[in-house]
């Protein structure tokens, strides 16, 4: 279940709670090669506060999640300014996050922390379009790993070890447009780079319209496309310091399609909105230097995402 409440007081503070249950029943492909199928629970809970002053919202969060083997929990503080009479928005914000990592057959055994810093600018360009830069810096460091899972040297298993820092950066294009007939489109680009020797481009495009006065359809088609880590290897034929065989890491790229209806049930102007949702991503995702040790081909997945989920506004 998943479960978020927001309550707003003298319109100038919003308070937000928040409940996310995430139950787990398998492994992940790089894991259950060469471990097992698990099952498990992931709970996690957030508080917020929303304030604003004149033209600016200043916006504190914390959130914690714990499951078996894995504690985190985080600190984040974001400023949006209006300037130039409201046509240009400029964002600030900052997250602290503190990891404990385990092993259920151990217990907790190591620590990771991450800094994230980020800043976007939004420009309304006509009375019907409007565009957006964000770039993000993130730094990482302690155990990026996963206990459970194992590399390939000259085909013999061994642990898996990454280091234990990580410095990234991320850089995010958008453009939202009104098409004038109860409907819009907008366009995004995200490039992805870290001191991992990891880059990725992300391309999607989308297009949104009001179907009488009750449906809202929204359909988009991503496409993603990654290089390998500078220490991932299939199966390594040298031995280094560093070595991994976490498919994220290696070269890969996917598509995915989705659409979303939402469905305005109950609505009095001022007092009331009851909203249905309900979502569908079909993934496709090929990877180029993996091998699947199950049937010793490349690796692919193709997965369906199914969201269904109510909003009550009063």
């Amino acid at each position: 279940p998943a479960l978020l409440v927001r309550k707003s007081i003298a319109d100038k503070v919003s308070l937000t709670g928040q409940l996310y249950v995430d139950a787990v029943s398998n492994a992940s492909v790089d894991v259950v090669t060469t471990a097992s199928p698990y099952k498990e629970r992931r709970n996690e809970f957030g508080l917020g506060l929303e304030y604003a002053v004149r033209d600016a919202n200043i916006t504190l969060g914390l959130s914690s999640s714990k499951e078996p083997d894995y504690k985190a929990d985080a600190f984040s503080v974001d400023v949006s300014q209006e300037t130039f009479g409201g046509m240009t928005t400029v964002n600030l914000g900052f997250t602290r996050g503190a990891d404990k990592v385990g092993q259920k057959t151990i217990g907790f055994f190591d620590q990771a922390k991450h800094w994230q810093y980020r800043v976007g600018v939004t420009q309304i360009l006509t009375p019907k379009w409007l565009a957006s830069a964000n770039i993000e810096a993130i730094a990482d460091s302690g155990y990026l790993g996963n206990p459970y899972r194992a590399a390939r040297v000259f085909g013999a298993v061994v642990p898996e070890n990454v280091p234990r820092t990580r410095s990234s950066r991320a850089l995010n294009l958008r453009a939202i447009g009104d098409l004038g007939s109860r409907d819009a489109m907008r366009l995004s680009y995200r490039y992805f780079w870290d001191n991992w020797d990891v880059k990725s481009h992300t391309f999607e495009g989308g297009y949104s319209r009001y179907v009488g006065e009750s449906f809202l359809l929204d359909s988009f088609l991503r496409h993603y496309r990654q290089g390998k880590a500078s220490f991932y290897s299939d199966d390594a034929q040298v031995q280094n310091t560093y070595v991994t065989r976490n498919r994220q890491l290696g070269t890969y790229n996917g598509n995915t399609l989705g659409g979303k209806v939402t469905y305005s049930w109950r609505k009095v102007p001022g007092q009331y909105e009851i909203k249905f949702n309900g979502a569908l991503e079909l993934l496709r995702y090929r990877y180029s230097d993996y091998t699947d040790l199950r049937s010793g081909g490349a690796y692919s997945l193709n997965a369906s995402v199914l969201q269904l989920y109510v909003t009550a506004n009063y």
